[in-house]
């Protein structure tokens, strides 16, 4: 009743009727029911890659496999995307801004990025099969060109982050085994198999990495947050008690209002990866229970991991230190590993850096599965060549997973001598890409509200409605705008600078000088000039998932019930893990 009903009947098919037979105006061959047993397990794998037999009415993300559980995703909304903005990229933030800036700016991002995130699974439940998640968004409720360039480079994104990290994972590898020992590129290709390996095994070995990684994280930031707490007052190994020095000397701010706006892109870019709640529908069994809890817990990912942790290294770390953030731009220079190294905490270094290696391969994994699965969405929209609309017999996305695969080949720079030039270059392409796919979020979601009282269909109809309202929505568009206006200041006039600086201001904008021509371009290929779907035009129900409104609002009345009957403590865990 709360999902759609496979409108193909099944049939028992008898030995003799296995030569051929047409159902739902297909026609099987009889290799499609030969005895697998016969086969070895080799020979099964070999076949799992031949393109899976679909209905006409089938699209890919019903054929993708349902391999993510709502453990996997609980474990993934935490942490999925944790890796170099926050382990390491905060380093570089907090030597231009200073501690306060650090918290107020990640602060500020996640009062942004939480409704964005809300906005984002109420629309993943109600189309909870749509092919790409939120890159088919902006296509059903915004307009066509906008939705090729953000989807475009949503993707170029994350391709583009598969090598970053695997690069920074070779360059975190220096911290045990100099590069003078063994080249850095035979790290790398441990990491690319490794990563590679998972995802053509499939979703659900994916949804398991992700998951042992993920514990490992939480244990590491909640585990960093108690030593901070008790190296600041006093309980580290010299005995001697920090508190608020680093505030004081040399300051809670650097570089003025530049120094706060150079908070925010480093911290889209940390933030990256939480609307995974929403990519992963089409590959989740029952997205209608496990979205709703995953989009709670983004918030106590951002209060907790995120600010907590950022608070403890701005006491513990002064932002004028010498190891911040050298060109290199190692684990070494991690404020996190600064955190312990600083204070004469042994092991934990070492630790950390192990933790930060595990956390980077995973959000290279992570970038391999957006990558792959915006690709093959592209594809079955008409955005990219219909070859890459290939779903296997294993319910993966074949042919767009093997082209990402190797263009994270690119990783092999790690040897190269002007890495951090060309690490520099793929960032810039990156940098900007979290914050256009957010605003298409957003967007698309005022939009639909707006084709839901155009069509008179009540919000109590949704499988889900998110915590923030539309208005929400509004008010994180609001700061999307805001944030590209900074960025293109200080990307123009960056700190220090007495005059433009046109490659800083490539470095930094590029993104969104990529997002323009792709916009452009389709523009002109399609000769489409109009700027928005007209709301009447909006196809409300196309590829829907249609709720029983009564059965929805008994459940709600029960979930109040049960609110009620709860004692204080149930009431915590429920409204901190249950929507």
């Amino acid at each position: 009743m709360f999902k759609k009903e496979d409108q193909a009947v099944s049939k028992e098919v008898r030995p003799e009727e296995l030569g051929s037979f047409t159902g739902s105006e297909e026609k099987y061959s009889s290799n499609e029911f030969l005895n697998t047993e016969s086969k070895t397990g080799f020979q099964n794998f070999i076949d799992s890659f031949r393109r899976k037999q679909a209905t006409e009415d089938e699209s890919a993300g019903q054929q993708l496999a349902k391999g993510i559980s709502k453990r996997h995703l609980i474990l993934m909304s935490l942490v999925t995307g944790i890796g170099t903005g926050l382990l390491v990229g905060t380093g570089q933030v907090l030597r231009k801004s200073g501690p306060l800036f650090l918290v107020v700016g990640y602060a500020i991002a996640g009062s942004f990025v939480y409704p964005t995130l809300q906005a984002a699974g109420e629309m993943a439940v109600n189309y909870s099969e749509l092919s790409g998640g939120y890159n088919s968004y902006t296509r059903m409720f915004v307009e066509d060109s906008i939705n090729f360039a953000i989807s475009w480079n949503y993707c170029i994104q994350w391709l583009s982050v598969i090598s970053i990290e695997l690069v920074t994972a070779a360059i975190t590898i220096e911290y045990w085994i100099s590069e003078t020992r063994v080249n850095p590129d035979a790290w790398v290709a441990i990491f690319y198999v490794v990563i590679v390996v998972i995802h053509f095994i499939g979703s659900k070995a994916y949804g398991e990495f992700e998951f042992i990684i993920g514990l490992i994280k939480v244990c590491l930031l909640v585990g960093f947050i108690i030593m901070g707490i008790v190296v600041d007052t006093g309980g580290g190994p010299t005995g001697e008690f920090i508190g608020g020095r680093y505030w004081r000397d040399p300051g809670p701010t650097k570089n003025g209002f530049k120094g706060f706006c150079s908070v925010f892109v480093t911290a889209a870019f940390s933030y990256g990866q939480s609307e995974f709640v929403a990519l992963s529908a089409a590959e989740q069994p029952n997205p209608r229970k496990a979205i709703p809890t995953a989009c709670r817990l983004i918030f106590w990912r951002i209060i907790v991991l995120f600010l907590g942790s950022l608070t403890i290294v701005g006491l513990l770390v002064p932002s004028n230190s010498d190891h911040l953030m050298s060109e290199g731009g190692g684990s070494n220079t991690s404020p996190f590993v600064l955190s312990a190294a600083l204070h004469g905490v042994k092991a934990v270094p070492s630790i950390i850096n192990a933790v930060i290696l595990m956390s980077v391969t995973s959000v290279a994994s992570s970038s391999l599965y957006s990558a792959s699965r915006t690709l093959q969405s592209l594809a079955e929209q008409g955005f990219a060549p219909t070859w890459f609309n290939y779903i296997d017999r294993a319910g993966r996305p074949t042919r767009a997973l093997l082209v990402s695969a190797i263009i994270g080949l690119f990783a092999f720079i790690a040897a190269y001598k002007k890495q951090v030039t060309v690490f520099n270059w793929l960032l810039a392409i990156s940098g900007l890409s979290q914050v256009f796919t957010w605003s298409g979020i957003c967007l698309s979601h005022v939009r639909f509200r707006q084709a839901l009282k155009y069509n008179n269909i009540s919000t109590d109809a949704l499988g889900y409605k998110a915590s923030t309202g539309v208005w929400g929505s509004y008010y994180a568009l609001v700061w999307y705008a805001l944030v590209l206006i900074s960025q293109f200041w200080i990307a123009l006039f960056p700190i220090g600078a007495s005059k433009p600086d046109a490659n800083n201001f490539f470095q930094s904008y590029l993104g969104a000088i990529v997002l323009v021509v792709f916009y452009i371009g389709h523009k002109l290929y399609t000769r489409k000039w109009r700027l928005l779907i007209p709301i009447s035009e909006i196809d409300i129900n196309n590829e829907r998932t249609i709720f029983d409104e009564e059965i929805l609002n008994l459940e709600r009345q029960e979930e109040q019930d049960k609110w009620d009957r709860a004692p204080w403590h149930k009431k915590i865990m429920i409204f901190a893990f249950n929507h």
